[in-house]
């Protein structure tokens, strides 16, 4: 199993990171390890002193593709989570000065905490989902998936080119803007719809 993230998926958080709206989508992975599930506590690491939440649709493939052509992309995941690219904005900064790849400030142990799953059917319009991210009972973060720069099938069509996709793999597909900084103490909250999936505290 492989985590496959989309960066600058959403027009306006490029824009609050300063960062140019991407013409094709802009791809790294985290290990398995990054994964935190059942909503367990995420512990802040010693190596950062500002990790940033980012809440994202992520969708499970369901079966092994190569060279997916967009129109069958669709056929190749069935179920939806939320889940949060968790960021040592610190690090991924210095990074990028140096023009460094970016995995130790996004693929550290426990970086992506993720939900439950729904099955896609139930959902309705997957190109009109609402979810939203509270930090302390205050929203920080509301996104709808219509405003996505590649879609899913873009984004599943595009990965799988050069990467096979398995059945398990977990595409995080990007963040809305309202990104910031998480604490000690704080209570993460996200829904999808009127699905609250994600209720986990920052230690």
């Amino acid at each position: 199993m492989k985590i496959i993230a989309i960066g600058r998926n959403y027009a306006e958080h490029a824009k609050e990171l300063n960062n140019p709206v991407p013409t094709v989508p802009v791809i790294f992975l985290k290990p398995d390890t990054a994964l935190l599930k059942d909503n367990k506590p995420f512990y802040l690491p010693d190596f950062s002193t500002d990790i940033h939440f980012e809440l994202e649709v992520v969708l499970k493939i369901a079966k092994e593709g190569k060279h997916i052509a967009e129109k069958f992309a669709t056929n190749y995941f069935d179920e939806i989570a939320l889940g949060i690219d968790f960021t040592a904005r610190d690090i991924q900064n210095k990074h990028k000065e140096k023009g460094l790849p970016w995995e130790l400030a996004k693929a550290f142990d426990h970086s992506a905490p993720i939900s439950s799953f729904i099955p896609k059917a139930n959902l309705g319009d997957l190109y009109n989902l609402n979810f939203e991210l509270q930090v302390n009972g205050k929203t920080r973060q509301k996104g709808n998936t219509k405003d996505l720069l590649f879609s899913f099938e873009k984004i599943i069509a595009f990965v799988s080119q050069y990467i096979t996709l398995k059945k398990g793999d977990l595409i995080f597909t990007g963040t809305p803007e309202g990104v910031g900084q998480v604490h000690k103490g704080d209570r993460l909250e996200a829904w999808l719809m009127d699905n609250q999936l994600l209720n986990f505290e920052v230690k």
